[in-house]
């Protein structure tokens, strides 16, 4: 290892303080696995793990002020420090508490369930807690000594595994026994030791190699590659939710479309979206598609790919947008058809959104997107008052994200305008109705008015009249007048409620029927 990245070690006061009091009581300590990897790559490390060979009893006689609540040997630490808080007038210091984890080297037993290790035992040794960890960048531990003799555990590392150096002062121990550093200089994802062991005690293990190379930019190593494949049907094994959290990761990261494209080359993807895997080979109308996008996969990939959002849920729009194309298709070629597919698409991803066990607010978000992603606008033939209906449909608060999602689908279509004319236009036009009344509260009268206005007894009646009102207002935002608005609501109060409803549902109707008939025109269904 080269002194300048040992030099880039930057170890934060409380974990270094944590470490110190484990040695100065005779026992080992390392920062181990991610955070070690962060640091020899020049990143931040988000997380800090201390493993050592004190047992929790040890680690809590030395730290009276901790928690041990589980049975992985994991002990919290509560270290109370000053912290810079930064307000808009001044800089203060405060004092919080930070927890720091501290795990008992240790060895597991077999994984009966692909999952959970049947028994955990305490390791003796270093080397033992390394061997057990899933990829070889993430088998690293350094440890930080001012001590001019090294306990006695650490002398047993081979000298060809450990490298020392002094910075600033400091005993920089750092010891690699798969060759982590290797791998991390040629930017290799390798498991350590025997790639179908690891994945067989964790099958999420595969998931974690594929979200490791897309967000560091790594190649995943032939053998631990072909393992995956061996091993993927694994997952139905691991619960819905970490499978979840893996894949907002992977699609969540800077190369998203890479890992979909992993995920379906080491048969993963058809283990937990299969959905998305029937749109290979699906081919879509040349007219609209082209080159490489053609097919249904394809163009969902590429759609992620050019997806101009860092928000999950706009990825996974952008992602599951068309994923109804297969069921809905009718004809082949120029004359190939999807008609409804996003109504199809919008239940399909309800159901791939809830089997992975994702938040109701990500589900009707997703869901909301995928609908209305073909809504229409054409410069000639869309006024004011349908930009309204629209806005009133998605949200002015999602507006923004059904446009990224519209952005996606054109750049992923092998289009190379990511905003035409006419997308402008109605970003314009939205921005310009933004302020008309797009629901019932936006009105210039409410239900109290009309009761105390026109004698109505409270009831369903009020809701079918403020409901009409906003139809015609929608059309016409002049008429959101208090004056206007208590005229006209004064001939609705004749009617009956089911008359007022039957208005509102009408003019629904209506302007869905035109809205469809104008998607039937653009994509020449009859």
């Amino acid at each position: 290892m080269k002194k300048e990245k040992l030099a880039k070690f930057d170890i934060p006061a409380h974990i270094l303080l944590v470490m110190e009091k484990l040695e100065e009581a005779g026992f080992e300590a390392y920062v181990v696995g991610g955070c070690v990897r962060d640091l020899l790559m020049g990143l931040i490390p988000k997380d800090w793990d201390i493993a050592t060979n004190a047992k929790p009893e040890d680690v809590q006689k030395i730290f009276p002020d901790s928690v041990y609540e589980n049975e992985f040997g994991t002990v919290g630490i509560k270290i109370r420090n000053q912290k810079s808080v930064n307000s808009e007038q001044e800089t203060e210091e405060k004092e919080i508490t930070e927890v720091v984890e501290v795990t008992t080297y240790r060895i597991e037993s077999t994984y009966s369930d692909k999952r959970h290790p049947d028994a955990v035992k305490f390791a003796k040794t270093l080397e033992e807690d390394l061997s057990r960890r899933d990829f070889t960048i993430n088998a690293l531990a350094l440890g930080v000594s001012d001590q001019k003799s090294l306990p006695t555990g650490r002398q047993a590392v081979n000298s060809k595994q450990k490298k020392i150096e002094k910075i600033d002062g400091t005993k920089f121990e750092l010891i690699d026994l798969f060759s982590g550093q290797e791998d991390l200089e040629n930017k290799l994802i390798r498991a350590v030791g025997d790639a179908n062991e690891r994945f067989n005690e964790d099958a999420l293990r595969m998931m974690r190699a594929i979200r490791f190379s897309v967000t560091l930019d790594f190649v995943i190593e032939e053998k631990t590659f072909v393992a995956i494949q061996k091993n993927a049907s694994n997952l139905k094994f691991i619960s819905p939710e970490r499978i979840r959290d893996e894949f907002s990761k992977i699609i969540s990261s800077p190369s998203p479309a890479k890992g979909i494209e992993r995920l379906q080359e080491t048969g993963i993807l058809k283990i937990i979206l299969p959905e998305i895997e029937s749109g290979i080979g699906v081919m879509q109308s040349h007219h609209h598609y082209h080159g490489p996008y053609n097919t249904v996969y394809k163009h969902l990939v590429a759609s992620l790919e050019k997806c101009p959002s860092p928000k999950l849920e706009v990825r996974l729009a952008s992602l599951l947008h068309d994923v109804g194309k297969p069921k809905s298709k009718r004809g082949e070629g120029e004359n190939a058809t999807f008609y409804n597919h996003e109504y199809i698409g919008e239940r399909m991803t309800k159901n791939i959104l809830e089997r992975l066990r994702f938040s109701r607010s990500v589900i009707d978000k997703v869901t909301l997107l995928v609908r209305n992603h073909m809504f229409y606008y054409n410069v000639d033939e869309v006024g004011e008052a349908g930009v309204r209906r629209v806005v009133q449909k998605i949200g002015l608060e999602n507006i923004g994200d059904l446009i990224d999602v519209r952005i996606a689908d054109r750049l992923g279509s092998g289009v190379p305008k990511a905003v035409p004319y006419k997308l402008r236009h109605f970003q314009f036009m939205v921005e310009k109705v933004s302020h008309d009344a797009i629901s019932v509260k936006q009105l210039k009268l409410n239900g109290n008015d009309l009761m105390e206005e026109l004698n109505v007894a409270p009831g369903p009646k009020i809701g079918a009249i403020l409901a009409v009102l906003l139809s015609q207002v929608i059309d016409d935002p002049a008429l959101n007048d208090k004056k206007k608005l208590l005229a006209l609501a004064k001939e609705l109060a004749k009617s009956k409620v089911e008359d007022l409803r039957k208005m509102a549902e009408e003019k629904i109707k209506k302007e869905q029927k035109k809205e469809e008939e104008l998607i039937k025109k653009k994509h020449k269904v009859s």
